[in-house]
């Protein structure tokens, strides 16, 4: 095994078709996250973006995006906000984790949402289910599946949708549309939405939002951002932005206008949202690891991610522990648990609230 490291702008054009090559060749890639248009995006923000080039004799056969901190820690492209995270490899690889990332210059690397078939995974790292809308069958299927396993979420989000019009005018839908002003009102919600549950604002950095926007003017066959919208009377009420490959939607930022929450237009958006990804070509939409009440409701299959390090010896790799391992093993604890995850939560909103009187 040999491995060259580049910057994601100095990937010529036969490494980035090899990569989508690679990609599409194993179902466990189809994810935009893992997509080289994702991390030669983030690449053109971020300078501690990396891509270890890996080789077999004079074949290419994995790619390994990443980025570089300092004492050498590594973590996942724009980690933090990816859902789909590890190498983009040939079947039977057989790598060695430790010696990948010492040609790196890494000392660790963590991630927390390391997808299935990976030479880094080991039996000591944790699994988590990443719920999924399961469309390969089509939307009238997944109708079918919900009303079986979620019947009175189903009934009741169409009830609503029916009250909503009745009450509030006709709905109308855009699908994949590349205006940035129903983004920018979309990331709106989504800050308020982040300040009010007592959360870290991610739109507060400038970099992800130039981030969002250029993705969403990255439109190919293979790649895109997608944002949809769904309007009441010609007023925006709910959507959500994500990615895509040719067949995988990822759900990343989704949110909606308040001032509507009784007549759930989170479930009311996404309903619509699988309708027309279904009619586009998609056949799984991937709503990302997390326990969320409207992902139980609306998933009809899950994914499996991990989270971990793979680390090298040394006092770096030490200090990483210290620092990062036991609070990860707290935060699961409480994941894990319904009594201190619904205590948590209700900690957060109300510091949401005391932050929202502070400032406002």
């Amino acid at each position: 095994m040999r491995v060259t490291l580049a910057l994601p702008r100095e990937l010529g054009d036969s490494e980035v078709s090899r990569w989508r090559a690679l990609q599409e060749a194993d179902a466990a890639f189809d994810n935009p996250f893992l997509s080289p248009e994702f991390t030669i995006t983030v690449g053109e923000l971020r300078d501690v973006v990396r891509v270890a080039v890996i080789h077999d004799g004079p074949d290419i056969v994995g790619f390994f995006p990443f980025e570089r901190h300092p004492m050498g820690i590594g973590k996942p492209v724009a980690a933090g906000l990816t859902d789909a995270q590890g190498l983009v490899h040939a079947k039977d690889l057989d790598l060695d984790p430790t010696r990948l990332i010492k040609a790196c210059g890494l000392a660790v690397y963590e991630f927390d949402h390391l997808v299935s078939g990976q030479p880094m995974l080991n039996e000591r790292h944790e699994r988590h289910p990443s719920p999924i809308i399961d469309l390969r069958e089509g939307y009238e299927r997944y109708t079918e599946t919900l009303r079986q396993h979620s019947g009175k979420t189903y009934k009741t989000t169409l009830a609503k949708s029916r009250k909503l019009e009745r009450e509030a005018g006709p709905l109308r839908h855009d699908y994949a549309c590349t205006d940035l002003e129903p983004l920018h009102t979309l990331l709106g919600w989504k800050t308020d939405q982040y300040r009010r549950t007592g959360r870290t604002d991610r739109f507060s950095h400038k970099w992800i939002v130039e981030l969002v926007e250029r993705l969403l003017a990255t439109q190919s066959e293979t790649f895109a951002g997608v944002l949809d919208m769904v309007y009441v009377n010609g007023e925006p009420m709910a959507g959500h932005f994500g990615l895509r490959t040719r067949t995988t939607l990822v759900g990343w930022f989704p949110a909606y206008d308040t001032r509507f929450a009784k007549y759930s237009p989170g479930l009311i958006h996404h309903l619509a949202m699988a309708e027309r990804a279904a009619e586009a070509g998609i056949q799984v939409i991937d709503m990302g690891r997390g326990q969320k009440e409207y992902k139980d409701k609306l998933k009809t299959g899950e994914l499996e991610v991990a989270e971990g390090r793979v680390a090298r010896t040394g006092p770096a790799a030490a200090a990483h522990w210290v620092m990062r391992v036991p609070v990860r093993k707290t935060r699961a604890t409480v994941m894990a648990n319904p009594l201190l995850l619904k205590t948590a939560d209700k900690a957060l909103k109300t510091y949401g609230r005391l932050r929202t009187v502070l400032q406002g």
